[in-house]
């Protein structure tokens, strides 16, 4: 099972990321993940190399996790979801496929 980091906040991660400039965000498409490069990767294409989760202190609704994916051409970036009931994503497969990604987590002073 993947181990979950707390980090202090979201928008702490996303600057660590963009000073960087690893904040690639991938999205779902009905092909994969898409970077913006326009490249589509397959989950076998991708690992994810840490977890993070953020939980609202008086909303639910704010909770949220972060997972930072490597592509297999070196490429780092991320994709963000709201977990439990408040999933951004219904059917589109978001979740089959972020399950089916090989986690491999790497230490945050080997990421950042």
């Amino acid at each position: 099972m993947e181990r979950i980091t707390q980090m202090t906040t979201l928008s702490g991660v996303l600057e660590k990321l963009r000073i960087k400039r690893q904040d690639n965000e991938f999205k779902k498409t009905l092909g994969g993940f898409q970077a913006p490069n326009g490249k589509t990767y397959l989950a076998d294409d991708l690992r994810i190399i840490r977890t993070y989760r953020f939980e609202g202190e008086s909303d639910p609704s704010d909770s949220s996790i972060l997972y930072l994916i490597e592509a297999n051409d070196g490429l780092i970036g991320y994709s963000i979801d709201a977990y439990g009931a408040y999933s951004n994503h219904d059917d589109d497969g978001y979740d089959e496929f972020i399950r089916d990604i090989k986690v491999e987590e790497k230490d945050e002073n080997m990421i950042f």
